[in-house]
């Protein structure tokens, strides 16, 4: 399979080429150039099947010829190891046609592990087979940070620089990423929104002096490796609640679109859903556009669901070229009138599409809290009484904005609630505790640089880091 710009005017990859480039030349977003399909009778044995055996047959299509079936299924194997649980992906019944797909059992205890776990395998084994090194640089508003050091930690193929958007991420979040000491690992506070460190992200992708020093590579949901392992858990949850014979819905926080477009990558390859629910905090730009079909920035507000505290939802951009026609030119055009303007607006016929499957909600910080406390309520003295806010989000808009009743809706899980203790005790009175393996987090010594939004002190910090890691090796 070969994979192709969003944006229409940059080299046709493969699999590899994908996974170590992350952003394309143009600026675009990787997909692929046609969809596999899975026909109803091969959806169907995935209802019965180990996670590990789905996530194989539904990601082979996307690496066959690239990556060998032995090879695949062994680092597929490796990654949900990992997990606390029997699947990375248990459903909870919660009644009334919702269920709970909890997301939060990996090492860091964020659904970011569901496919971070998985990409740091497979950059470990494209790496060893090419001889190669690579300098990865991200931005996380919190739990990407944390799954990707997790994953790539110790390993000597790999620099990774992660910048966070100092004193907007939780504590648990921050001391995930910084209490982590290995060579490789470079934890940045920049002085700035979440957005800020996405756009510097993208800056030095599209820095060609910056490039040639660096062979970079992408960990957040720019890389379509991400987007890939993602669709997996949408397949196995709905084909267990009844398709391909009938149809289910799912309700997504959300903030940069690369786990609900996993969803819609899910159905291009033949899944039946009938809503994607697109959950939002107060930084609402999503349900705004939803809404009315323009995409409009506004300023970000912090609010008790940081991961969420975007404006840029980047890989809105791939929906974007799926419902264009793969038009190239126009998404280009889009993405140029909205990096110059903060401003852009879809067609009638583009809108109309986008929102026959997408709704929008968003909810202030007082009914997450309010949704926790209920949550709680009504289902106390039960071991899994709590929620994280950003699962509140999506749980309340699962209840108010539900198109048909009858059918399934899955609401998406993405945090263990001890990741966001303070929001969680606030609401329930109850502090959640932190699983074993992390129980000394608040202990552990802390390593981070503080640095100021600039992408030449980031470009220069970066040059010096990679250079006496080489040395040490």
């Amino acid at each position: 399979m070969k994979f192709v710009s969003t944006r229409g005017n940059a080299p046709v990859l493969s699999f590899d080429e994908v996974l170590l480039s992350g952003l394309a030349a143009d600026g675009g977003l990787y997909v692929p150039e046609q969809w596999p399909a899975l026909s109803h009778d091969t959806l169907k044995t995935f209802a019965s099947m180990r996670y590990e055996e789905a996530a194989f047959k539904i990601i082979r299509p996307f690496c066959a010829g690239v990556i060998a079936d032995e090879d695949l299924f062994n680092i597929i194997e490796t990654a949900y190891g990992t997990f606390n649980s029997d699947t990375p992906a248990p459903l909870r019944d919660l009644g009334d046609g919702l269920w709970l797909m909890e997301l939060y059992h990996g090492p860091t205890l964020a659904f970011k592990d569901v496919a971070m776990q998985f990409l740091g395998g497979m950059f470990d084994h494209v790496l060893s087979k090419q001889g190669k090194r690579v300098t990865i640089i991200g931005a996380t508003s919190g739990d990407t940070g944390s799954a990707a050091i997790e994953a790539v930690r110790g390993k000597d193929a790999i620099d990774i620089f992660m910048m966070h958007p100092k004193g907007l991420v939780s504590e648990v979040q921050r001391r995930q990423m910084s209490t982590v000491r290995e060579n490789n690992i470079h934890n940045i506070a920049l002085e700035g929104t979440f957005d800020d460190c996405q756009d510097m992200v993208k800056a030095m992708f599209n820095d060609p002096a910056f490039r040639a020093r660096h062979p970079l590579s992408a960990v957040n949901s720019i890389n379509w490796a991400r987007i890939m392992a993602q669709i997996v858990y949408y397949i196995t949850a709905a084909t267990q609640l009844g398709a391909p014979d009938s149809p289910v819905s799912f309700s997504v926080p959300t903030g940069n679109f690369g786990n609900v477009f996993a969803g819609y990558a899910a159905t291009r390859m033949g899944l039946p859903v009938e809503q994607f629910l697109v959950a939002s905090n107060s930084n609402d730009i999503l349900t705004r556009f939803l809404d009315s079909g323009t995409m409009e920035m506004k300023g970000v507000s912090a609010t008790t669901s940081p991961s969420m505290d975007i404006q840029i939802s980047s890989n809105f951009e791939r929906l974007l070229y799926e419902i264009t026609g793969h038009d190239g030119a126009r998404v280009a055009e889009l993405m140029e009138k909205f990096q110059s303007t903060g401003r852009y607006q879809v067609s009638d016929d583009e809108f109309r599409e986008i929102t026959t499957l997408f709704t929008g909600a968003c909810f202030d910080d007082e009914r997450v809290a309010a949704e926790i406390k209920n949550y709680h309520a009504t289902r106390h003295n039960k071991p899994d009484n709590l929620i994280d806010p950003h699962t509140a989000i999506a749980l309340a808009a699962a209840r108010e904005n539900r198109r048909d009743p009858s059918v399934p809706m899955v609401v998406l899980s993405t945090a263990h609630p001890a990741k966001f203790g303070d929001t969680v005790k606030s609401a329930t009175t109850i502090a959640p505790q932190l699983p074993d393996h992390l129980s000394d987090l608040f202990e552990r010594e802390e390593s981070y640089d503080i640095l100021p939004n600039d992408m030449s002190a980031v470009e220069d910090y970066i040059d010096t880091k990679v250079s006496q890691h080489k040395a040490s090796v």
